[in-house]
């Protein structure tokens, strides 16, 4: 849910600040851009749809937005098949320089840790529905019974097993599960490790957070090599007809940003993604021990009877 949040953060962001910078332009690349961070979202949360692939579909769908608001500004707007036109030769023409795949590596190089780390996740739950299931063996059944229930036959139903019968019956009775706490143990040490490498470059937030810049940048980039776009795309699909309509605003491009004020995308400083995962983390790490002590957590807490109070030792009853 925190990575679905961020990913809406990330696409309002770059909404607002295209609204900000380029305000005829913001209205219609609102679908590309959703579409874009839908790939995103699934990308980050497992999908293997190419990255590449779908930053290249979202810098050539805002092409013809581009070409006719910002290339091109101040006439009729371009007609379907011209548009598709102009949209289709954008690979080609490369109005973008290399920033297509660099947003893409960008990322990806951040998604991967967060990949690894949700899988991961589903697989301690899995781990956990697993072990959750236990099948008693006939002979821990017979133990249990015995250390519970023997003293009743003599009328001492008070007392409880004295801790170290109780631990010998019941560290008998999960030896299967002590064999998971070694690789338990370093399954929550790799997640530590893991997290800890999530920053800079591979902190998705950080990267996410920062798409919009790169997508103003790279659209400003192609409002600054006009002449040779415009030439480009007339050798590719001719010269369009258009008629003459009043003069956007847009054509000044950064000039007209002072006009705009750019709302600020809320957010909660506390309910991120990287404090999210450190308190996980944290509090993961109190369970670290969890399968090899289990047997002394259920003898201490529940089953055993507390120091210095007469017990059952499997013969009768004392102080032990």
């Amino acid at each position: 849910e925190t990575v679905d949040s961020l990913v809406h953060q990330a696409e309002n962001h770059t909404q607002a600040v295209l609204l900000h910078t380029y305000c005829d332009l913001a209205s219609p690349a609102a679908a590309p851009i959703g579409e874009f961070f839908t790939d995103v979202g699934l990308f980050v949360l497992g999908s293997e749809l190419s990255l590449e692939e779908a930053s290249h579909r979202f810098f050539d769908a805002l092409f013809p937005l581009v070409y006719e608001r910002l290339v091109e500004p101040g006439l009729s707007r371009l007609s379907p098949p011209y548009a598709e036109c102009v949209r289709m030769a954008c690979r080609d023409l490369a109005p973008y320089g290399r920033a297509p795949s660099r947003l893409a590596a960008h990322i990806s190089r951040a998604s991967l840790p967060g990949r690894v780390f949700l899988q991961a996740l589903h697989l301690g739950v899995e781990v956990i529905n697993t072990t959750d299931h236990i099948q008693l063996s006939r002979e821990c059944r017979r133990g249990l019974l015995r250390m519970s229930y023997c003293p009743h036959c003599q009328g001492l139903t008070a007392s409880k097993p004295c801790m170290g019968y109780c631990l010998n019956v019941v560290r008998g009775c999960l030896a299967s599960l002590a064999e998971v706490d070694t690789h338990w143990r370093e399954f929550v040490r790799s997640l530590e490790t893991l997290s800890t490498r999530m920053h800079g470059a591979q902190d998705l937030e950080q990267v996410l957070l920062g798409v919009h810049e790169l997508v103003r940048d790279t659209v400003a980039h192609a409002q600054r090599s006009a002449p040779r776009l415009s030439a480009q795309v007339h050798r590719v699909c001719g010269y369009p007809s258009r008629q003459p309509e009043q003069v956007s605003s847009v054509q000044h491009g950064l000039a007209g940003q002072d006009s705009i004020p750019l709302k600020e995308v809320i957010r909660n400083t506390e309910d991120t993604l990287s404090n999210r995962r450190k308190e996980f983390i944290s509090s993961l790490r109190l369970y670290r021990a969890f399968y090899g002590g289990l047997a002394d957590q259920l003898c201490v807490s529940e089953l055993a009877s507390a120091d210095g109070l007469a017990c059952w030792n499997g013969a009768d009853v004392g102080k032990r």
